[in-house]
């Protein structure tokens, strides 16, 4: 059995109004310094009965947990 991690964050170029309601947020409690916010998501499953984990994380993340248009992600198997 693996433990997948995927994590999910927007393409650069892509407007992350979630990153910049945080950003807003970090300045107005005084950390002025915080800047470029984005905000993913990180999805985390164990995976059995399979050969390659990563490869088939992979092809989970090209068909349902990544919007490949807009999304990168990044595969860690432990």
């Amino acid at each position: 059995m693996a433990k997948v991690k995927v994590h999910v964050f927007l393409k650069p170029g892509v407007l992350d109004v979630q990153g910049k309601a945080v950003e807003g947020a970090l300045h107005g409690l005084g950390w002025a310094g915080a800047n470029n916010a984005r905000v993913g998501k990180l999805i985390e499953f164990d995976l059995e009965g399979v050969d390659d984990p990563a490869a088939e994380a992979k092809k989970m993340c090209e068909q349902l947990l990544a919007n490949t248009v807009i999304e990168s992600y990044r595969v860690e198997i432990a």
